[in-house]
């Protein structure tokens, strides 16, 4: 593969990875926040917003949002992956006793997690309002 293909085939392996994940993030936080998507626990309703279920609602719906336009995606990349973090360790391990993840069930938590902190190191990509900002800002 040239350079050219290669780099062009990074840049949308990218955007596709930070688009689709950014909306699976929504789609949970959707869940907790708005009852969307067959809402949140046995009753399919929404979370109480001042419980750690609806505030951890709020920031995935919103984080979600941001990340798949490429808004202030390090920063906000840096804050969900300890989210995710948190929530693997005081959910998943904290009320199993299990550290491993196929044992505490949390999987999903896991790889957010360390997507997120991908994220955060890189940034979103050159297709993204990020980047966007960034030209403006250069030819001012």
């Amino acid at each position: 593969m040239d350079a050219q293909l290669d780099q062009r085939f990074r840049i949308f392996a990218q955007t596709a990875l930070r688009v689709a994940a950014g909306f699976t993030f929504l789609s949970h936080g959707g869940q907790k926040f708005m009852g969307w998507f067959g809402g949140f626990g046995p009753g399919g309703g929404s979370a109480d917003m001042m419980s750690r279920f609806g505030v951890a609602g709020t920031i995935e719906f919103f984080a979600g949002i941001c990340i798949i336009l490429g808004l202030f995606t390090r920063p906000i990349a840096f804050i969900v992956s300890g989210e995710m973090a948190v929530a693997y360790f005081w959910m998943h391990f904290g009320s199993s006793g299990q550290i491993w993840w196929w044992r505490n069930g949390g999987e999903v938590v896991l790889l957010y997690s360390f997507l997120w902190l991908l994220f955060a190191a890189w940034g979103a990509g050159p297709v993204s309002l990020d980047a966007w900002l960034r030209s403006r800002k250069a030819a001012a």
